[in-house]
């Protein structure tokens, strides 16, 4: 048991109506989760309103209610905190509950549109690798050390964050790196937590369903930077054109990476094939197994975060040659017939003509190349029409699929993305609404030496449909359809 008060700290509080000295059990901004002695933390979410479940988590045993506007009938016996908001109360609260661990080790967060996943693995990866015990909070997973949980968002909220952090300091672990997402940021997630060193990767076409603007979007990974304290480092890439932004009004020690302007930690690519890079960072050379230019970006900001966090600079490029790519980011197979399938998570703009372009670089333009894409339900539309011409432009064949379509039909998806490919183009494009039947297909089209990429899903297990998840992964259907093909 706790005493309320206690977990209060830092907590903006306007009112309080009863007693900060009672204990307290746990704390949750779920009602339905509430039990005896609990507090209940009213959030307000995009579908539901937690203040219009302040009667129930009384009725289920909740002593304490943070609100952020308090209930006309308030309740004997009950306390009311009134706070300016309750994202911001909730972040600091969990950390107060659980000790403040983020204090206790090396918290790296990552952020920007594409990479973040990419960077905090590898970097996982490489410090473990070093003999360290390492923490991980990722999209694709959870790690504390070798202990793996599964994860369900990019940046948790406060409480499984805090939670996580807490069993990674019993767990004696001395790093941990950190996806930050802006939906994190802007709905205070992050809030209370202490960053050891922040990176940001880079800025691109993402969000805009959430974000009203391109503006909006940009400020949020901002203010991640901006709260960033004194002690910690701000490592940024600076070709990025939204790089410097980031570095403007932050209080940590500025640092930048890059391929194409002078920076702190520099890298030219010497060599760029299917099986890795050559690349010079700073005065070394040093061989990568990951692939593209996009990685090549990664490859700094891992080197520039290893490096900062103490790391020997030749121990860390040592490891850096060591490290295999992360589930679903660039994962590829070669059939028995010589034909190469490339598994992507690419689903922005911007990440698709990445992948397609690396491909472009390593290809020897005597294969033809299948792109196979789709674009998710109930999320950015202005992306569609943009992708679809990205993938009918830059390959030899596009098929126009399903994704993730959510509760939208994925017939009209399709629409969108079909008007914005470009007259000269269209007759690349297959339109093929079943995302199983569209791989088939491009395994069935494909000749030996021909390269097809699976672009949206990446490392994910399933498919949304109607508001169900239904299992499906494409690197498994891909090897399914080749075995039945005898490809």
């Amino acid at each position: 048991m706790k005493i309320l008060k206690d977990i209060l700290y830092k907590v903006g509080i306007e009112s309080v109506t009863g007693s900060t000295e009672i204990a307290i059990h746990r704390i949750d901004f779920d009602s339905r989760k509430i039990e005896t002695n609990d507090v209940f933390v009213a959030i307000r979410g995009s579908l539901s309103d937690g203040h219009d479940y302040i009667d129930k988590a009384i009725q289920l045993g909740a002593n304490a209610i943070i609100c952020d506007i308090l209930p006309q009938d308030t309740v004997k016996g009950i306390t009311y905190i009134k706070v300016k908001d309750t994202n911001t109360a909730l972040a600091f609260m969990a950390a107060n509950y659980f000790g403040n661990p983020s204090e206790k080790l090396k918290l790296v967060g990552v952020t920007g549109t594409n990479g973040k996943t990419t960077i905090a693995s590898l970097l996982f990866q490489l410090f473990q690798k070093a003999g360290f015990k390492v923490g991980l909070l990722s999209t694709v997973k959870i790690m504390v050390d070798e202990k793996e949980y599964k994860a369900t968002h990019t940046t948790p909220d406060s409480l499984t964050i805090n939670h996580y952090l807490n069993e990674m300091i019993d767990a004696g672990v001395t790093h941990c790196f950190m996806e930050v997402s802006s939906h994190g940021v802007h709905q205070k997630r992050t809030e209370a937590l202490h960053f050891t060193g922040g990176i940001f990767t880079n800025l691109s076409h993402d969000h805009l369903d959430y974000h009203s603007t391109f503006a909006e979007y940009r400020d949020v990974k901002k203010s991640f930077f901006d709260s960033l304290p004194k002690s910690a480092f701000a490592l940024s890439n600076i070709d990025d054109k939204n790089g410097s932004v980031m570095l403007q009004n932050t209080k940590a020690r500025k640092l930048t990476y890059a391929l194409k302007t002078y920076a702190d930690f520099k890298a030219y690519i010497l060599e760029s094939q299917l099986s890795g890079l050559l690349l010079k960072v700073n005065d070394n050379e040093v061989w990568v197994k990951l692939i593209g230019n996009f990685n090549a970006y990664n490859v700094l900001a891992i080197y520039g975060t290893a490096v900062e966090l103490g790391m020997d600079n030749l121990e860390a490029l040592r490891l850096l040659s060591d490290l295999e790519s992360v589930s679903g980011r660039f994962e590829y197979i070669i059939s028995q017939s010589a034909i190469t399938v490339i598994v992507d998570y690419a689903h922005t703009p911007d990440a698709l003509e990445n992948v397609l372009k690396t491909v472009e670089d390593i290809r020897t333009k005597n294969e033809q190349l299948i792109a196979v894409v789709g674009c998710g339900g109930n999320r950015d539309k202005a992306k569609r029409p943009v992708m679809a011409q990205i993938a009918a432009s830059l390959s030899d064949k596009a098929i126009l699929t399903s994704d993730n379509p959510r509760n939208e039909d994925p017939e009209v998806i399709l629409d969108e993305m079909e008007k914005g490919v470009e007259p000269q183009n269209y007759k690349k494009i297959l339109r093929i609404t079943d995302r199983k039947q569209a791989i088939k297909t491009a395994c069935q089209l494909a000749q030996p030496g021909d390269i097809i990429l699976i672009a949206g899903k990446g490392h994910e297990t399933y498919q949304e449909i109607n508001g169900v998840r239904h299992h499906f992964d494409d690197m498994e259907t891909v090897k399914e359809i080749l075995e039945q093909l005898g490809k």
